[in-house]
């Protein structure tokens, strides 16, 4: 969607021309010929339209997005890439050195990301401080000021809250480390095959909705699906309540971005002396292409829309948060630390003149008990799946699929958290709604993911 750059039109490009030999005589209905990715049309559950999005995004939001994700505070990403895998022990690590992460020297990060996740005015900050000091001693102590002893409840209270949607690493951990998003950049790996193919089996037959019965169209682990299996399966999709057809659709579209990333960013030769990286065009075909994937590409990349949408409204409804005058992009350089959140209020009020957002509120509207139950079965299969991301084999795969799982889980917090971002006091800190600079970061590199394409 980015202009300039941006990796499917330039593969729609590369695409076109293949299929057209440059003017030579070329046989009909190859795959290089059909224009097959371009998606045009309305989206389905929205009353927004793939063109409107497109303008939006390429011509009034992608350059100042992408300036703002090359700044320090967004570049420098906190991960713990070492954490066991929760759900099975044989786990095939990738052996390539394309698949490592190269994490920051200590002298690398900007001191201030590395004292504090960000920066309020003094007093509120030095509260913030004591606070985070007392939660790591383990319990409040009852030498504390009494306005600190019930700062320390209120925020273990929103730690152990029912609106978070991942489970977050543990950056006080030693295995935690500084990542620099931009020397790491997502790419292809050269992982695939049975493991690739396990991760993403268990999230989409365990953890979105689907009964066992029902068999997913193209599923690389499965043996003789046909098109009866693919109708069948689209036919219980579409009678799903709005909100688990919703959940399929977030996961297909961060399974086609993380795809179209791949394709685009592919080691097309290597030698002794350099790697040249490039577009796949047939890698992206086999993937996307409505013949070559009995029309399941063109949906995947529908579906992909559908994820823009969603993670654009929840930061047209988080602005309030970044508005108010004590947050801080806080680096420790202050001159550029003001300029970003300039920046970043620009990127968000323009976010906010989108004239087609998605409409959240008919998300959970039913019966008060019934769609209690509903949100909390969808927080839980969204956090099942954040903790899946610990079982990828390839460290790099590892940390773009956990940064991406957190925006889109940070995403669905701010949109269902209306009334609480609604109450936030106007200066100080927030303790009924809270981002953390892991939340932060990852949402906004999240969203420049599936803007870039």
């Amino acid at each position: 969607m980015g202009r300039g750059s941006g990796f499917l039109i330039g593969l729609l490009g590369a695409v076109w021309l293949l299929g057209s030999g440059h003017g030579e005589q070329q046989p009909p209905e190859t795959a290089a010929q059909r224009c097959f990715c371009q998606v045009s049309g309305y989206l389905d559950d929205c009353t927004c339209d793939v063109e409107t999005i497109d303008r939006f995004n390429n011509y009034r939001l992608f350059p100042r997005l992408q300036k703002l994700l090359e700044s320090d505070y967004f570049r420098y990403y906190k991960v713990n890439l070492k954490r066991p895998c929760p759900f099975w022990n044989d786990i095939s690590q990738c052996g390539r050195r394309d698949c490592a992460v190269k994490p920051c020297q200590s002298d690398e990060v900007p001191v201030g990301i590395k004292s504090a996740s960000y920066k309020y005015s003094e007093e509120a900050n030095n509260l913030i401080e004591e606070c985070e000091q007392a939660e790591r001693l383990g319990a409040v102590d009852e030498s504390l000021s009494e306005e600190t002893q019930k700062a320390v409840l209120q925020w273990t209270k929103h730690d152990d809250s029912s609106d978070n949607f991942c489970e977050a690493d543990d950056i006080q951990s030693p295995d935690a480390e500084y990542v620099d998003l931009l020397l790491n950049p997502e790419r292809y790996t050269g992982y695939k095959g049975p493991d690739a193919w396990k991760i993403w089996n268990v999230i989409y037959e365990e953890n979105c909705f689907k009964p066992q019965t029902i068999k997913r169209p193209l599923n690389p682990l499965a043996s003789g699906q046909g098109k009866s299996e693919e109708n069948t399966f689209y036919s219980w999709l579409e009678g799903l309540c709005v909100e688990k057809r919703a959940f399929y659709r977030l996961i297909s579209g961060l399974h086609a971005s993380i795809n179209v990333h791949l394709s685009a960013r592919y080691l097309l030769q290597e030698t002794w002396l350099e790697k040249k990286w490039g577009h796949n065009i047939t890698e992206f075909q086999q993937r996307f292409d409505g013949i070559l994937t009995e029309g399941e590409g063109p949906r995947r990349l529908k579906n992909l829309y559908f994820l823009y949408l969603i993670e654009l409204r929840a930061l047209s409804k988080v602005l309030p948060f970044f508005e108010r005058p004590d947050f801080q992009l806080f680096t420790g350089n202050k001159i550029q630390d003001e300029e970003n959140k300039m920046l970043l209020l620009e990127i968000l009020h323009e976010i906010k003149s989108f004239p087609l957002h998605f409409d959240e509120n008919s998300f959970f509207a039913g019966d008060r008990k019934e769609a209690h139950k509903l949100k909390e079965d969808f927080r839980l299969h969204f956090r099942n799946i954040s903790r899946i991301m610990d079982c990828v084999g390839c460290f790099k795969c590892r940390l773009w699929g956990k940064l991406q799982t957190q925006g889109l889980g940070t995403a669905l917090k701010i949109l269902f958290s209306e009334k609480l971002i609604a109450n936030m006091p106007e200066s100080g800190p927030s303790y009924e709604f809270h981002l953390t600079r892991q939340e932060i970061v990852s949402l906004f590199n999240a969203f420049g993911r599936v803007s870039l394409l």
